[in-house]
This record gives C-alpha cells, sequence and structure tokens, in this order.
C-alpha cells in the first residue's frame, strides 16, 4: 500500500514539473534558431532580461525569407527556398516569374491567402480611339478593390474627353504632360484651369466636366483616374453626346427655344475621346453671371514640399489641403534602396496603391494567420483593405515611388512601432520578449520611411 502510494505521488509531481516547460523546451519540431534563441534568453542578465516566454508557444523562426532574385539576377527562377520546393519540369513564363519572386518561392511567414492584391494596368484591356486611349481597373479584374477604381487615359494633343458626369466623385493625378479641365456646379457656377504633371483635380458626384490634353506638349497628357466605388465602369459615365443622340431632336430644340435645322449635324452616336483643337493654357472661362466655383478643383501638388525621413519622404493631399476632395485622399511616397515603407495600417479606409517608380514587395497581414507576400512593378497596381497591416519595401537599386490612395477625406494610418513605443513597456515586453534596452528605442514619433539600419545602431 506505501508503495502504491509513493509511487501515485510521484507521478503527479512529474506531471506538474512537465506543465511547467515551455514548449519551445520539449518541442522536437522547433527550429535550430529558436533553439538559440532559447539559450540566449537563458544567459539574459536580470536587470535587462526579457520577459519569460509564453509556455503555449515556441519562438518566431529566424529563418531568412529575402527575396531570392530581382531586375539584376540572371537566373531562371525556380520555386525553391531553402530545403522546400523543386524545380519546375513543365513550361514556364520566366518573364512573368522574374518578376514574381515572393508568389513563386513565398517567405515562410507566408500562410493561408488574402486574395490577390496585384494587378498590372498592363493586363487590363485597352480601348484604343482616334486621339488616345484608356484601359480600366475595377472589382472584375481584382475583386479585392471593392472601395475604389482607376483608370488610366491618354490623350494626344488637343483631343478631347468629352463633355460628361459620373454619378461618384473622380480624383486624378497627371503622370504626364498638361490637361485642361472646365466644369460647370450645380450653382451654375463655372471653372476652368490646366493641371500640370504630379497635380491633382477633383470633380464631386454629379458635377459635369471635361478633359482636354494642351499643347504645352508634343505628347500630349496621360493621367490616372480614381473613382471611390470598385464596379464603376465606363458603363457608369453619362456622356453629352450619347445622351442627345438618344433624345428626340424636337424635343432638345423645345428645351433650347431653337429650329430644329440647327441641331441637324449632332452625332449621332458619343464621341468619348475625339480630336480637336487646344485651348491656350491660360484659357479663361466664359463670364458667368453667377461667379466661378470657389473651392479649386485643382490643386498644384508638385508644389507641395515632402516631409523627408532616412530612407524617403512623403506628402499627403487630402481635404485638410485639397478642401474640395472630400471623398479622396492620397500620399505620394519616395523609398531609397534598402529602405522600405514602415509597417502600418489604415484604421477607416482601404488603399488603392499605383507603382510610379522602382520595384517594390509588400506582406499583406489579413488577420487569422494569413499573410501573402507580392512584389510590384511600374504601373502595378495594389490593393490592401481596411485594418490590413503591411509594409512596403525596395527591391531595386533604385529610388521607389509610388502612391496610397484612399477613400476618405482625411489620410489617417496607425505606425506599428509608435504603438508600441506609446504602450507601457511591462506589457509589450509580456508579449514580445524584448528586452528593456530594445523597447527603450521604440521611436515615439511616427516615421512613414525608415531607411536601413545604421552600423552604429
Amino acid at each position: 500500500m506505501n508503495k502504491l502510494l509513493t509511487a501515485v505521488l510521484c507521478a503527479v509531481l512529474c506531471s506538474e514539473l512537465a506543465a511547467g516547460i515551455p514548449l519551445g523546451d520539449a518541442s522536437a519540431g522547433i527550429s535550430s534558431s529558436a533553439s538559440s534563441g532559447l539559450s540566449r534568453a537563458a544567459t539574459s542578465t536580470s536587470s535587462d532580461a526579457a520577459a519569460k516566454p509564453s509556455p503555449t508557444v515556441p519562438y518566431a523562426s529566424d529563418d531568412p525569407n529575402y527575396w531570392l532574385w530581382n531586375e539584376t539576377t540572371t537566373t531562371d527562377p525556380e520555386p525553391i527556398r531553402g530545403s522546400l520546393g523543386g524545380s519546375i519540369l513543365g513550361p514556364q513564363n520566366v518573364p512573368l516569374d522574374k518578376q514574381n519572386p515572393d508568389l513563386l518561392a513565398p517567405p515562410t511567414t507566408d500562410n493561408g491567402d488574402v486574395g490577390n492584391a496585384k494587378w498590372p494596368f498592363g493586363l487590363s484591356k485597352n480601348r484604343l480611339v482616334a486621339g488616345g486611349w484608356i484601359r480600366t481597373q475595377n472589382v472584375e479584374q481584382m475583386p479585392l478593390s471593392t472601395a475604389m477604381a482607376g483608370a488610366n487615359i491618354r490623350l494626344e494633343p488637343g483631343a478631347i474627353r468629352e463633355l460628361h458626369w459620373h454619378n461618384v466623385a473622380e480624383w486624378a493625378y497627371v503622370l504626364e504632360g498638361s490637361t485642361q479641365i472646365t466644369s460647370v456646379d450645380q450653382l451654375g457656377r463655372n471653372y476652368v484651369a490646366t493641371v500640370n504633371k504630379g497635380d491633382l483635380w477633383y470633380f464631386p458626384p454629379g458635377i459635369p466636366h471635361s478633359l482636354q490634353a494642351t499643347n504645352d506638349s508634343a505628347t500630349g497628357t496621360e493621367f490616372l483616374l480614381i473613382f471611390n466605388s470598385g464596379t464603376f465602369g465606363d458603363s457608369n459615365t453619362f456622356l453629352l453626346t450619347d445622351w442627345l443622340a438618344h433624345t428626340p431632336k424636337e424635343v432638345i430644340a423645345k428645351n433650347f427655344q431653337d429650329d430644329i435645322e440647327d441641331w441637324d449635324q449632332i452625332p449621332g452616336r458619343d464621341l468619348y475621346i475625339f480630336p480637336g483643337i487646344a485651348l491656350p493654357s491660360d484659357q479663361k472661362p466664359p463670364e458667368d453671371p453667377f461667379g466661378t466655383i470657389p473651392q479649386p478643383f485643382s490643386f498644384e501638388f508638385s508644389k507641395v514640399e515632402p516631409t523627408r525621413y532616412p530612407g524617403g519622404s512623403v506628402k499627403i493631399a487630402d481635404s485638410t489641403t485639397f478642401s474640395i476632395a472630400k471623398e479622396i485622399a492620397v500620399a505620394e511616397v519616395t523609398v531609397e534602396p534598402g529602405a522600405m515603407r514602415a509597417l502600418h495600417w489604415h484604421p477607416t479606409q482601404d488603399e488603392w496603391g499605383l507603382f510610379l517608380e522602382g520595384n517594390a514587395r509588400a506582406t499583406i497581414y489579413a488577420a487569422s494567420g494569413n499573410a501573402q507576400t507580392f512584389d510590384y512593378q511600374p504601373g502595378d497596381i495594389s490593393y490592401v483593405p481596411t485594418g490590413w497591416g503591411h509594409y512596403i519595401e525596395n527591391t531595386g537599386n533604385t529610388t521607389l515611388r509610388f502612391l496610397e490612395i484612399f477613400n476618405t477625406a482625411v489620410f489617417e494610418d496607425v505606425s506599428l512601432e509608435q504603438w508600441l513605443a506609446l504602450t507601457p513597456p511591462a506589457l509589450v515586453k509580456q508579449h514580445l520578449q524584448l528586452s528593456d534596452s530594445t523597447i527603450a528605442k521604440f521611436n515615439k514619433t511616427k516615421n512613414y520611411v525608415v531607411g536601413p539600419k545604421s552600423s552604429s545602431s
């Protein structure tokens, strides 16, 4: 009986000791990097030691997850990362795989699925017309982009995007050349302006307007349009010529108090984009008894001085500076080689992005263990839904430049580093097992862009 009691007591004692051992100590599947982390934690000094590791999970792996090739490499890409994967035996689209190293050989930190967050404008069907072209992107091309849609338009010198309106807001960024815009609002006030490279325009929903390339450049103009609806497309545009072509001429003549013969030569269908005669860049609107529109529909974003950070710069235009733009805001970001747009998320709005220069990658974290990394080149569109954590890293050897565009009146983001820097250190320590000295170095001021770690750090 005494032997039985002794055996029971020993079993209970052993089970209690085993329950106190972290999983990382006993797990046979833990990586060597995690094991070395445990060793480092055990030898830390008591005054600066990290909090004890969680008893329920192993440490995150230290396995390298850099991009495996870029535009400077010459070897054919393969779906191999470390001991994982294998070569491609069947057909391979090598140029496409070279552009997407983190899709072909994803980082081991990727998991699950977030949906497609990349769409090259070059894959959108292009509509060619006399005087230019247009290509679009909406939920049909990228189902993730539910809050915004984009269009890329090119106009030859003098060409006109005809008088029209939409039921959603239109926001624009001029990529090249100069574009003359005209508009009349619901109170009969008019507006004419020439919008240059790097500048913006904005038309509220329902406000009629036109777009015309000036003769300032022999190549005309090209611009990006954003609409604050992911389902927006050509079928949602109301065109002057299309409306009149589908209205009885007797009604048109009665409306304007004219003879019906005066309307004999109106177009029988929409003009959409058509060649025209460019007006002077300093064209003034007709004299208006109601005055001109008081809040300008254009904004000289190119003249805004960016805020500079180690590794890049940011400048922002929203309703606090471009007052008429109540539904769309933008940040133009530059990132130097080796630097990155810092880890962050946007608490109230989706992010629609366009890459203008350089090469990048971004890992998008969508909660519940889902994360995926994408690679971007000039002309690529990115999309990150509200609240999803991400960064944008320069993977090339030239300056990266891109636009972050939001369906909102005011730009907002939350910085991961600033959040942790302003949270009680003891709480951060218990979550992440970081030392006091590491936590103390966190920046309490938001850095939109962070440079490579300096050798003295």
